[in-house]
């Protein structure tokens, strides 16, 4: 990833390809002001996706080792220096480890502001470590026409014409996941209507198998019925969590897109009959919507070494080209166009 303060010298290297998130990272911010590059349009909506903040009550240390406010803080640095202006900030349940109430208040105080300066709604999902009562009270409290404490925590929000469900994929008392009847009537009710820009569904148990075998017990349980109800719908796409890794899949021709966790991973490199849950690998998940299109990009959380990358400088001469003289400047393999020339200009 590229970093302030570092410049590619001489012309580009031979063999280059623009990372497609350097790119997108770079110019997030510049986008209505700069000449479309390729075939895309920008996105409609810009939607940040994370999952298992896992928080415990005043500030303790997760497993007594992990600084779970930490690497969330880190996340939403990266997230705010991108120059990136989500839509929502999409979390995808297990925001408290135990459902302890200053838990989720500390949550709220810490990613609240964050939420402000970049113009995001927060969608809070329910995950099976949550607990209902604590999480309607601390996220919800001043809610008129929310669902009861006691029920599940199911609503639905308006992004500027993209329709976002929250639906609650919890068992009171138990990890595995389960959605009752009543909640699939409702939602199947949600759903008769098109929204202008289609609907995107959020829930913490993610309909899709996992490689890792033991996760099988706390699956989302009877499926099919889910599938039944948002199959040739306009739901666009599914946002989950639980597993603590980065997965995608698809569910009833939908496409599912699992952000790992925030505070650890489990690895999936590690033998089969071993649940490993590691302190690397956290990441978020950027989703973007265009008009038939829907793409989800890993943003993994921490400082990396810079090892190539170019500023806003160079973007902008190449956005001054003809399409044709952008072409020979930034693909052609013997193009004598220098990213060092064009940023020492200015």
């Amino acid at each position: 990833m590229a970093c302030a303060g570092d410049r590619i010298v001489g012309g580009l290297p031979a063999g280059w390809r623009t990372p497609p998130f350097i790119r997108w990272l770079s110019t997030a911010a510049r986008v209505p002001s700069m000449i479309q590059l390729g075939q895309y349009a920008p996105p409609t909506h810009t939607i940040a996706h994370l999952s298992d903040t896992h928080y415990l009550g005043g500030k303790r240390a997760l497993y007594g080792k992990l600084d779970t406010d930490r690497t969330l803080a880190r996340a939403l640095e990266q997230l705010e220096r991108s120059g990136t202006k989500p839509s929502a900030i999409v979390i995808t349940g297990d925001l408290a480890d135990l459902g302890e109430p200053d838990a989720y208040q500390r949550l709220r105080s810490e990613l609240q502001p964050v939420a402000d300066r970049m113009g995001s709604k927060i969608i809070w999902v329910m995950g099976n470590h949550d607990e209902r009562g604590p999480f309607a009270s601390a996220l919800f409290g001043d809610e008129p026409d929310g669902p009861a404490a006691d029920a599940p925590q199911d609503r639905v929000y308006d992004i500027d014409g993209l329709r976002i469900i929250a639906l609650d994929s919890s068992v009171p008392g138990y990890h595995h996941g389960e959605l009752t009847d009543e909640q699939l009537s409702w939602l199947e009710e949600v759903l008769a209507v098109p929204a202008a820009h289609g609907t995107l569904l959020a829930l913490h148990h993610p309909p899709l198998p996992s490689p890792i075998e033991i996760m099988a017990i706390i699956e989302l349980q009877d499926q099919q019925k889910l599938a039944d109800v948002i199959r040739g719908t306009d739901v666009r796409g599914i946002l989950a969590g639980h597993l603590h890794y980065s997965t995608h899949g698809t569910f009833a021709g939908v496409p599912v897109s699992v952000a790992s966790a925030t505070c650890y991973t489990i690895d999936t490199s590690a033998p089969q009959d071993t649940l490993l849950g590691v302190d690397g690998g956290q990441s978020i998940n950027l989703v973007n919507l265009y008009t038939d299109n829907v793409v989800h990009s890993i943003v993994p959380i921490g400082d990396f070494t810079q090892v190539a990358g170019f500023s806003g400088v160079f973007l902008d001469k190449l956005a001054s080209m003809t399409p044709d003289e952008r072409r020979e400047a930034f693909s052609s393999k013997t193009s004598a166009f220098s990213v060092a020339e064009v940023e020492s200009s200015t």
